[in-house]
């Protein structure tokens, strides 16, 4: 038996070792020769089908319809808070849900269906993924929607940096057209380096890993059982949050109606936007987002709208004039604005470093190691050898790579100056140069820590855009290459978790990179059409509106910024935006040098920041959520780590679904029959 496990140990190791190249006879010679003496091979490897078979037509018709339905949510959240959690894991369970309910109903009729595999599993997850991945990252709430004239206006028209005509409305035809020539670039940059970055270097992209733990769980006799659960308790909680929506609708015929301004406490209260609005949707983020992040939010809503804009604005007249309306960035949303930009840049630009140290640390002490022997690969179990060998044997060749990279970067090169005169053309040949060392840096340390730090990469890139490209075209400029090398280092790296999926769930690396193009180009068509909806159907943009789309008016303002420099800044800003800057910092550094016990309570700035711009109430709804899953964890901890994803999941899609109906009686001009408001008693 010994030697049965060596042959194939050695086997296994030497295909890995030499990769893909050229390898395919000697080792069906090696095959023959060995195949008496060697042990059959695992199940989960027999069960492997080739790459072509593992993306199927009931796959991708699953992978559209959840793309579609978390690009709405993820839309919906972007142009209200800005704050989308991770939904990987959430995507894999409605994956699964979505093709048991498919053969249980063939079953139902009659019909004989093909086995559901963990592969397939992966597939869709990453297909959907991809495809909502284009909302969340596509700057629909960012820096596309920071070129429209609202937002433009927001600004400030007087503002010098603000240079006139400086704006592009949204429109289907460019921003399609835009999100294939940038995202598609991204998918080839790193392909050459996952056999380094997952087998070599092992590292361990944790949300990669989780949902690929989950996949494998779901494809078990007791992850089945297990499934069944987390299925029934995902509907029944999708249910009731569609019908919540449903029944809160009837309600809202008016400004401020209906149970989402409902003044929980008190008018007074409700004025400084602290209040419970009854979104599902906010609850189930609360839900599957940390404590730590929930806490952050709340403290940062408690210290903006609960103590420094109440008392700035009795300064009025003092640090800016009373005439200025309070939109105005030289009044009181010059603070918001700027503060929460400080607070996001300070914690950015720790992280970043953090990052590139511990990047540079790591990759320095594998070069100090010896390189990887025979005798070292032939120690690892035999499960880590047989997944190493499904993942390099059916390889992506260097050549598509490298062909595929030279040939978008050289589209993207022409049609986006022609698309943006502002952002010239040999600015796009430089980020496409160093688009991949960037991405390999990003993706190296999102391995490390799972940070994905590409939209610090596309805020470098925005500063120095802009300040490069002068007064009159600095922020159109700025706003575009932000956009640009943001999808370029993003999309990249989101391929690495992919393919540390692929790799623990014995997927092949071609079906992955062929799903993750296909849900790429559906989530640029996706993308845009549901952005429309929401701004057709709804007055994106309004500060005092429930779509806000805070940082639209964030970006544009760091693009000012990049121009202008401090001018900008309203009186006292700067020392204001100076202290919080340092603040991120030190919250940052106390939590990585401190023990456990004090880290775990020190607040987030990046979480901090959003409620400046935004406001309380959503805070306080994630909060609930956040409140609910600590009461079930000391209640019934066992049922809480088994139903909280798949509770938060249904919350969510449940929602979000009810976006799509309720946007179409917008568009159709049905509004609905009451309105419920409330008015302080008169006293007689």
């Amino acid at each position: 038996m010994l030697r049965k496990r060596t042959i194939q140990t050695r086997v296994y190791t030497w295909i890995i070792q030499m990769g893909n190249v050229g390898v395919e006879e000697e080792l069906n010679q090696i095959e023959r020769e060995v195949s008496e003496e060697l042990p059959d091979e695992p199940e989960d490897v027999k069960r492997v089908l080739p790459w072509t078979k593992q993306i199927t037509v009931r796959g991708i018709i699953a992978s559209v319809l959840i793309g579609i339905i978390y690009s709405v949510i993820v839309m919906k959240l972007n142009l209200t808070t800005g704050l989308v959690p991770n939904l990987n894991v959430s995507a894999a369970l409605l994956a699964f849900v979505f093709i048991r309910t498919w053969t249980k109903l063939l079953q139902n009729a009659g019909f004989v269906s093909s086995p559901f595999t963990r592969q397939e599993n992966t597939i869709i997850q990453t297909c959907a993924v991809a495809c909502y991945s284009i909302a969340v990252g596509g700057g629909f709430g960012s820096y596309l929607l920071g070129l429209n004239k609202k937002t433009y206006e927001q600004a400030g028209i007087d503002t010098e940096g603000n240079s006139p005509g400086s704006y592009k409305e949204p429109g289907l035809g460019w921003m399609t057209g835009f999100l294939f020539v940038v995202s598609f670039v991204g998918l080839l940059a790193l392909v050459p380096l996952r056999k380094i970055m997952i087998i070599d270097y092992k590292l361990t992209y944790p949300s990669g890993t989780a949902t690929a733990v989950l996949i494998n769980g779901f494809h078990t006799a007791k992850g089945d059982k297990m499934a069944k659960k987390q299925v029934h308790g995902f509907m029944k909680f999708f249910s009731i949050s569609f019908l919540w929506g449903l029944f809160q609708w009837f309600f809202s015929g008016g400004e401020q109606c209906g149970f989402s301004n409902f003044p929980t406490f008190g008018l007074k209260a409700w004025k400084q936007t602290f209040y419970f609005d009854f979104s599902m949707t906010y609850i189930g983020a609360g839900i599957i987002c940390s404590h730590l992040v929930n806490l952050s939010l709340l403290l940062g809503a408690v210290l903006s709208w609960g103590i420094m804009w109440p008392l700035i604005s009795e300064q009025k007249g003092n640090w800016f004039p009373e005439t200025l309306p309070e939109s105005s960035m030289k009044s009181l949303n010059g603070y918001k604005v700027f503060i929460s930009i400080a607070l996001i840049l300070g914690d950015g630009l720790y992280n970043f470093l953090k990052i590139l140290f511990f990047t540079a640390q790591s990759i320095y002490g594998r070069l100090k190691k010896n390189p990887k022997t025979f005798s070292d690969a032939m120690n690892q179990p035999l499960e880590d050898l047989q997944r190493n060998e499904v993942f390099v044997r059916e390889g992506i060749p260097l050549w598509v790579a490298c062909i595929g990279y030279s040939l978008f970067s050289i589209v993207s090169i022409i049609v986006i100056p022609l698309m943006f005169p502002e952002l010239k053309w040999y600015y796009v040949l430089a980020a496409y140069l160093f688009a991949p060392t960037l991405s390999f840096c990003n993706a190296y340390g999102a391995g490390l820590t799972d940070m994905n730090m590409a939209y610090n990469y596309g805020k470098v890139a925005l500063f120095v855009l802009a300040a490069m490209s002068g007064k009159e075209s600095g922020v159109v400029a700025g706003l575009v290459g932000c956009g640009l090398i943001k999808s370029i280092v993003s999309i990249s790296s989101d391929l690495m978790h992919d393919f540390k999926t692929s790799h623990l769930t014995l997927t092949s690396p071609r079906s992955m990179l062929l799903s993750q193009a296909l849900g790429t180009a559906i989530g640029c068509v996706v993308a845009p059409l549901t952005f429309l909806l929401f701004y057709k159907a709804f007055d994106v943009g309004d500060p005092n509106g429930e779509y806000k789309a805070p940082y639209a008016l964030i970006y544009r303002n760091m693009a000012i910024l990049g121009v202008e420099g401090f001018s900008a800044l309203p009186q006292h800003c700067l020392q204001l935006c100076y202290g919080f800057f340092a603040f991120a910092l030190v919250a940052n550094l106390v939590r990585d040098v401190s023990s456990k016990k004090v880290g775990q309570w020190v607040p987030l700035p990046m979480a901090m920041a959003v409620p400046f711009l935004v406001g309380a109430y959503f805070a306080i709804d994630m909060s609930v959520g956040s409140l609910v899953v600590f009461a079930w964890h000391k209640l019934n901890g066992r049922k809480a780590g088994l139903m909280v994803p798949a509770v938060a999941s249904g919350l969510i899609c449940g929602d979000g679904l009810w976006i799509l109906p309720s946007s179409i009686l917008a568009l159709a001009k049905i509004h609905p029959p009451i309105c419920m408001n409330f008015l302080a008693a008169r006293i007689v």
